[in-house]
């Protein structure tokens, strides 16, 4: 096997003395400049980790190095093909260390947690009832089609959350199997979910869990042994791994008696053509079942060279740093009235680095797109795939227009918020100008107009002049 390269360190530039906050993993993306449509240029400041986080350094030099070995998997007889085999089972192995897998779990390599939960949704019993919170993202919350569904409503603490599933579970009925869906981490809040207690009670009632970690994986450990779940999901576009992978790692059961996720060639372990003209397929029953096809062998690497590096820079250590990062956030914006941050649990629940917000006066969108075209900053708004929580948050019905991307009609209501999130790559740099660039969009509001294009907003052709300092203006309405 290729020896990887080292890692070379992007020393991220920094305005705050506390080197305690400093970055330990350097990502790229760092130096890349975008222009600014008052002028000038600034660095990129990338705060919408929670949909894709920049690709690590270290991951993308492990990639680099060996790529000029990648061969074919599992089929070839060469040298690079049975070097690239090799490192395709050892990364399912470091993934499967990473995860604190048992000894009979399965670790099986997927496009996303999107598809992950799919390929377990496909794989359920006859019978099986999946009882879901409605704070889910749309991969957890969309995956069950065909299935018996229990959508539980949004609890208001982690107790409630564990007394509403155990309710539930209650008046099921026993001779069924059933499976509990939770996330580890919001994508919304960021707040932290109660995974084992709620296992524990699936398991008290005879069910099985999944847990969607995306959003937790890359912040905080996730151990299938401690947290008692029978499976768990997550994507390396979240971990700080690019190149389209994901796991579903736990029971085999299950997904040993199931029909294959995709027919092809690798999934089926003998093929034999009968005499009626038929076909006979003897399928293999280990993690090759489901991953028919050629594996993405690339993406498996990265993902596996992720994990190391997480695993490595020690993820306690990371989320103590994070916390950091969220309290310049929360206390850079204490004194702003119009800021109102999103929670299901309260403001004081542990979370991961993603905070959710709306400000008065403001249309989400807008927002948005302010930071990135006057300040270089890039977040996320909207209802960021979990559009039954952020109504819930927000107090607006089933019926108020909102959504990716959505088209609103001139002076019509349009539900969203603003979402900024961060990792383990985040230069502290980037947070405090997001708290400086907030805070001046709020006081004396955008410096340029903006329109409707495709539903979103983008730059127009023309400034209008600033407000004088110190000064209230009122934000620039969408044209």
């Amino acid at each position: 096997m290729p020896a990887t390269a080292t890692a070379t360190a992007v020393a991220p530039v920094s305005t705050t003395a506390d080197r305690e906050l400093s970055s330990p993993l350097p990502v790229l993306g760092l130096d890349v400049s975008v222009p600014l449509v008052t002028g000038g240029e600034v660095a990129y400041a990338a705060l919408d980790y929670a949909a894709s986080a920049p690709v690590l350094r270290r991951v993308w030099d492990d990639v680099a190095a060996y790529a000029p070995y990648y061969g074919s998997v599992h089929r070839g007889a060469g040298y690079l093909s049975r070097l690239s085999t090799d490192l395709f089972e050892e990364s399912r192995r470091t993934v499967g260390a990473f995860l604190d897998c048992r000894d009979d779990d399965q670790v099986v390599f997927t496009r996303s947690t999107t598809d992950s939960l799919n390929l377990l949704a496909a794989a359920l019993p006859a019978g099986c009832r999946v009882y879901v919170f409605e704070t889910e993202h749309h991969a957890s919350l969309l995956a069950w089609r065909g299935a018996d569904v229990t959508y539980l409503d949004a609890p208001r603490g982690p107790r409630e959350a564990v007394e509403t599933l155990s309710e539930a579970l209650a008046h099921r009925n026993r001779d069924r199997p059933a499976l509990v869906c939770v996330t580890g981490a919001s994508n919304v809040t960021g707040e932290l979910w109660p995974v084992r207690e709620l296992a524990a009670a699936a398991r008290e009632h005879g069910a099985r869990t999944v847990l969607d970690a995306a959003q937790l994986a890359p912040h905080h450990p996730v151990s299938l042994r401690e947290l008692d779940v029978d499976w768990v999901a997550l994507s390396g576009h979240k971990l700080h791994a690019p190149f389209g992978s994901g796991v579903l790692a736990g029971r085999a059961d299950w997904l040993r008696a199931a029909e294959p996720h995709l027919a092809g060639g690798g999934a089926s372990r003998s093929v034999v053509r009968r005499p009626d003209g038929a076909v006979d397929v003897t399928w293999h029953d280990d993690a090759a079942r489901h991953e028919a096809g050629s594996p993405n062998v690339i993406g498996a690497y990265a993902l596996a060279s992720a994990c190391r590096a997480l695993g490595e820079a020690g993820l306690e250590t990371l989320a103590a740093r994070e916390r950091g990062l969220i309290d310049i956030v929360r206390e850079g914006l204490a004194d702003v009235p119009e800021v109102r941050f999103l929670s299901l649990f309260g403001d004081d629940a542990p979370r991961v680095g993603v905070l959710s917000f709306v400000v008065d006066g403001w249309d989400g969108s807008h927002f948005a797109a302010a930071l990135s075209a006057e300040h270089g900053i890039g977040v996320r708004d909207g209802l960021f795939c979990a559009h039954p929580l952020v109504r819930v948050l927000l107090g607006g019905g089933s019926g108020t227009p909102g959504g990716c991307g959505s088209e609103v009609a001139p002076g019509e209501e349009r539900l969203g918020a603003v979402r900024v999130s961060f990792g383990a790559g985040t230069p502290v740099e980037h947070v405090e100008r997001f708290v400086t660039a907030t805070r001046e969009l709020v006081r004396n509001g955008a410096r340029w107009t903006y329109r409707n294009e495709g539903g979103r907003p983008v730059p127009g052709p023309a400034a209008r002049r600033a407000a004088p300092a110190g000064a209230r203006a009122p934000r620039q309405p969408i044209s």
